[in-house]
């Protein structure tokens, strides 16, 4: 499965979350660590689900750049 994942930067550390996985999140120190975090969050989010007998929903979400000029 390949889920959409959003990474932003704030004043002290970066984090991340899944639209489609509500709750799942993840906050590090660097863009790197909080990819890897976020990745690793997916996958205990995921096995939760399955144990608590819940559908894994297919992902919708996608994320794209548009470019403008102000």
């Amino acid at each position: 499965m390949k889920f959409a994942v959003v990474i932003e930067r704030g004043p002290t550390s970066w984090g991340a979350y899944v639209p489609d996985l509500p709750g799942c999140v993840a906050a590090a120190e660097t863009r790197d660590e909080a990819f890897t975090l976020i990745r690793e969050a997916i996958k205990m989010h995921l096995q939760a689900m399955r144990e608590d007998g819940e559908k894994i929903p297919t992902p919708q979400s996608e994320a794209d750049y548009v470019e403008v000029t102000a």
